[in-house]
């Protein structure tokens, strides 16, 4: 018998998207979106579309859906963000899988990426894969504030067909969520990382764009491979920057009489 699915749709504010993104997990027994207290019309459209909402203050990615995992009705769940998209072939695939689990804890899928409407088949972005498909009661987010992937109990499947991701449709949009992210991985990096200095300032923003933009073939991606791996150095740069300034801060108020 076939495993149910749940489809787990983590927004805020994401108006221009939810359509699109419920349109492609009408299939799942159910659908749940878990909504950040949107200030837009996404909690409406959703459940008009069938959807299960539910409101939930949002800390983090990984505590948000940490939460919302245990929320879900069926057994297996998958989460998809919502500039996230599941072809055909893709529910194909995850619904034969469902036929027969078996063993498997877990489903790992490839993205094929979009940004500013280009597909980027380098930069690095060949190898993006997330794990997205599990059971409920066997997948859960490390505590980490950005880029934490599901840590499932057992074995894992990595699946033929990918995910569509469209990334960011302009750079207004980039950099509001470029300002939170760089934030959040410097406070992962604060619990455990040394003082910055020279090396972490100037060498590793630019070893990540020689990385991505000569080693993994982000000038075959043409202008937009270029403006990616600027951007990815320079979120490396401000990431150890917003370091600096909360060791700064910290120093001060040590300081202090």
């Amino acid at each position: 018998m076939r495993q149910r699915l749940t489809i787990l749709i983590p927004a805020f504010n994401e108006e221009r998207n939810i359509r699109e993104v419920m349109a492609c997990a009408q299939w799942a027994d159910e659908t749940l979106v878990v909504d950040s207290f949107s200030t837009d019309a996404t909690p409406r459209i959703a459940a008009g579309m069938g959807a299960r909402v539910l409101q939930h203050e949002y800390v983090n990615s990984a505590a948000q859906k940490n939460w919302a995992i245990p929320q879900a009705s069926c057994e297996w769940v998958m989460v998809l963000d919502a500039d996230e998209r599941i072809t055909n072939a893709l529910r194909s695939e995850i619904q034969e899988f469902l036929e027969n689990p078996g063993a498997t804890a877990g489903l790992r899928i490839f993205r094929e990426n979009y940004f500013m409407g280009q597909r980027v088949r380098y930069c690095g972005w060949q190898d993006d894969s997330v794990l997205r498909v599990f059971p409920r009661h066997r997948g859960r987010y490390p505590d980490r504030e950005v880029h934490a992937d599901v840590i499932v109990d057992g074995p894992v499947r990595i699946l033929k067909n990918k995910l569509l991701h469209y990334t960011f449709d302009n750079f207004e949009q980039y950099m509001r969520k470029f300002d939170r992210y760089t934030t959040w991985a410097a406070g992962d990096r604060a619990r455990a990382a040394s003082r910055v200095g020279f090396t972490q300032l100037s060498l590793r923003p630019a070893w990540r764009f020689f990385r991505q933009y000569v080693l993994r073939g982000g000038f075959l991606d043409g202008r937009a491979g270029l403006v990616i791996c600027s951007l990815a150095a320079y979120s490396v740069f401000m990431k150890y920057a917003k370091l600096w300034e909360r060791q700064q801060n910290r120093d001060s108020r040590e300081q202090r009489p």
